[in-house]
Parts: structure tokens; C-alpha cells; sequence
């Protein structure tokens, strides 16, 4: 399939907006019950594990590690910092606002807390997910693909995050919507949905990068005086059953792309916003990267984390550089099965910012997390199986991340 063949403007005829919705919704229902029983699954495994330990499964999801951060920004607002022993300076004002923002609105209009209303955001926010994962593994390799997708997903060793009170259910939730958006030509909804993933954290750039980088390649295939013949030229084959794309005849070119111009510009407004508003308030432009300086992250091209693997020594280095391999893998695997370039561009940005980033290594697993498109050929893989074979890998690799999770939330747990 070509990378630029599903870009074309959704249908408008057949049912109503409701309909297709509700339509849409049944489709989707399997990936959503197989998806929600997995996290119940890790939840109750949970639950056992910390009564056993004589702690709380809710203060492990609610109290803990950045879910404090974001409560405190919802109840108090940006300004409060903590000066470590070393002299390094913590400040809130690393942690971006949608989810704050989102737990404060849900805490004023119910009974619930800060936490708990992070809690439920992210609970919400996992199915939303789930729901844009199996839309895009249906669009791309049926509806097996689909399921399996979400499953993975929901299964991931570090899946245990999907249903704390963190904020990568919540930006994966918008990154996969924004990235389906651009998949089926959908460009003011992607440039919403990417500036919004832009206000919840700063991989949010690489939604903007998908939108972006698929809107230049588009142009340049479009560049021909005119737009190409009057008739329509074909750039490629669309989804299974859907015939040939064709280029539309006529018109300045950029008129004819102003709807995918007007995403691209709304793309990049809440990460700049937010990026520019630290910046005035701390007084200089690069202030947001000083308060992540504070914390120790950074970007420094890997250096410092092949440094961190060859202190780990044998053998954990090595095995922690087979992860890497297997993830860079699933990636080139991707590529060369003709993965459409939305998903290669957000998922490559989404591997190349966690793998490059310094500081806090054992967060690299949870940072890895939002690039699902790594899953795809896996998914694809296990809906060719057999539905016995199928549903059997899904239950032990779910069984091995309930107990993982466990295990890691009443251990060291995720920084």
C-alpha cells in the first residue's frame, strides 16, 4: 500500500454522524472488552499482590511518583519547587497541563479528588486509546489486527501505567486519534488532537512531526502545476475494497489543501504555548529545557544512556540492549512492510526521544509505551494465527504483565 494512500477526505454520504459513531462503536467492541479485561486483570493481580505486602493498590496508582506532581499542580497551580541535597531544583512546571487541567474540571464538578479524578481521566482516556488502536490495525490489516493491537497494547510489561494517575493514557489516547486522523484525511481534527497531545507532554512533538512531515510529503506529490490532470491522477491504491486515490484536478494547489494547511498550523500550538509560556514566566526561552536540566533529563543524542548500559555490565547491559534491539527491530520491521508514513514518523520520533533522552533510565520502558505503530506487525502477526493460538499467547502475555506490574508498583515501581 502506498505511505499516502488512505489520505483522502472521509466519505460525507450514508448514515448520519450518529450512525457512523455508534456503528464505529460496535465495531470496536471486542478490542474494548479484550482490552478492558486485561487491565482488570492487572488490577486485581494488583490488588493481591499489595494486600499481601501490606500496601494500597490506590495509593500505588494515585499517590505516588508523578501522580503526586500532576495533583498538585491541579490543586495548586505551577510555582512549587523542591531544592535537593545536590542542588538540583525540581519544579512542577515540568509537567505539562492537560491532565492537571482535566483533573481539577472533573474534581470541581464531582465528588471525586485531584487523584482520583487523574485516576479516572486515564481509565477513560486507555479505552479511547484502545478504541484509535484497533481503528487503525482494522483500517490496516482487518479487524483481528485490530483486536490484537488493542491487546498488545494493554499487555505491554509496563502496562500496569495505562491505569495509574499518569498522563500516558491520556497523551496516547490523543497521539493515536490524531494519527488516525491524518490516516483517513481528517487534517483540522489531526492539528486539534495533535496540539492538544502537545499540552501533555513533550513527546508531543511527535505528533506534530506526523502531521507535519505527512503534509509536506503530500504537497510535494502534489506539485505539479495545476494539481495534474483535470480528471484526477492516481497516486496510489486505497484500503483494501477502496479503489485508487486520485489527485483532484484544478485550482492553486493550496487552496485546494487548505484544510490540511489549517491542521498543520493548529498542530504545533499547544506544545509552543506551553513551551513560550514557561519561558515568559521564568524569563528566558529555553527556560522549560533549564527546569528539565533540573531534573536531569535532557536530550544528549543516547550518550549518557549507552554509558548507563555499559556500567550495568554482563548481563544485565546485554540484555537491556536486546530490548533496544527488539524495539529498533520492530520498527525497521514496520518500515519494510510498507507502514504508512503517519505511524513511521510518530513511532520513530516517539523511539528516538525516549532512546536519546538522559536521565532516569528505568523510565525508558514507560516513555517507549505511546508508540503502539511498533506493535502493528505483531498484531498482524497474531491475527494470522489460529483464534485458539491467538487467544492463548494474548492470556499468558497478559498473565506476565499483571504479575510484572504487580511486582514493579510495589518495587521500585515507575520514577
Amino acid at each position: 500500500m502506498n505511505d499516502l494512500a488512505p489520505f483522502r477526505a472521509p466519505e460525507r454520504s450514508g448514515p448520519g454522524r450518529a450512525g457512523r459513531l455508534r456503528s464505529a462503536l460496535r465495531r470496536a467492541a471486542p478490542a474494548l472488552l479484550v482490552y478492558a479485561a486485561i487491565r482488570a486483570l492487572g488490577l486485581v493481580v494488583l490488588a493481591a499482590w499489595s494486600a499481601a505486602h501490606g500496601k494500597s493498590w490506590h495509593t500505588l496508582l494515585t499517590a505516588r511518583w508523578d501522580s503526586l506532581w500532576y495533583t498538585r499542580v491541579a490543586e495548586q497551580g505551577y510555582g512549587y519547587s523542591v531544592q535537593l541535597a545536590n542542588g538540583d531544583v525540581h519544579s512542577n512546571l515540568a509537567f505539562f497541563p492537560l491532565l492537571p487541567w482535566l483533573e481539577r474540571g472533573l474534581s470541581a464538578v464531582t465528588s471525586l479528588s485531584a487523584a482520583d479524578a487523574g485516576l479516572a481521566v486515564s481509565w477513560l482516556a486507555s479505552l479511547a486509546a484502545a478504541w484509535a488502536l484497533y481503528l487503525t490495525g482494522e483500517r490496516l490489516h482487518g479487524p483481528r489486527a485490530g483486536v490484537a493491537l488493542a491487546a498488545l497494547w494493554a499487555a505491554l510489561p509496563v502496562g500496569i501505567v495505562q491505569s495509574m494517575a499518569y498522563s500516558e493514557s491520556l497523551f496516547t489516547a490523543l497521539a493515536a486519534w490524531g494519527v488516525y486522523c491524518v490516516l483517513t484525511g481528517r487534517w483540522v481534527a489531526a492539528g486539534v488532537l495533535a496540539s492538544l497531545a502537545g499540552l501533555t507532554r513533550p513527546v508531543g512533538a511527535a505528533v506534530v512531526a506526523a502531521v507535519w512531515i505527512t503534509a509536506a510529503v503530500t504537497l510535494w506529490r502534489d506539485r505539479a502545476p495545476g494539481g495534474g490532470p483535470a480528471g484526477g491522477e492516481p497516486v496510489g491504491d486505497g484500503p483494501a475494497g477502496g479503489g485508487p486515490v486520485t489527485r483532484p484536478g484544478g485550482g492553486p494547489r493550496l487552496r485546494r489543501h487548505r484544510r490540511m494547511l489549517l491542521g498543520v498550523l493548529l498542530a504545533p500550538l499547544g506544545w509552543c504555548g506551553y513551551f513560550l509560556w514557561v519561558g515568559v514566566r521564568e524569563g528566558g526561552l529555553t527556560a522549560y529545557l533549564d527546569v528539565q536540566g533540573g531534573w536531569g533529563n535532557g536530550f544528549d543524542g543516547g550518550v549518557a544512556f549507552a554509558s548507563f548500559l555499559w556500567d550495568l555490565g554482563l548481563p544485565a547491559g546485554l540484555g537491556l540492549l536486546a530490548g533496544v534491539a527488539l524495539v529498533v527491530w520492530l520498527y525497521v520491521l514496520g518500515a519494510r512492510r510498507g507502514q504508512p508514513l503517519p505511524l513511521l514518523v510518530y513511532g520513530g520520533a516517539v523511539l528516538l526521544l525516549a532512546l536519546t533522552a538522559k536521565g532516569y533510565f528505568g523510565s525508558k520502558p514507560r516513555l517507549m509505551m505511546p508508540a503502539y505503530p511498533l506493535l502493528l506487525p505483531l498484531a498482524a502477526g497474531l491475527a494470522r494465527r489460529r483464534p485458539a493460538a491467538a487467544w492463548t499467547v494474548t492470556a499468558l502475555v497478559s498473565a506476565g504483565s499483571a504479575v510484572y506490574g504487580a511486582f514493579w508498583l510495589n518495587g521500585s515501581g515507575p520514577p
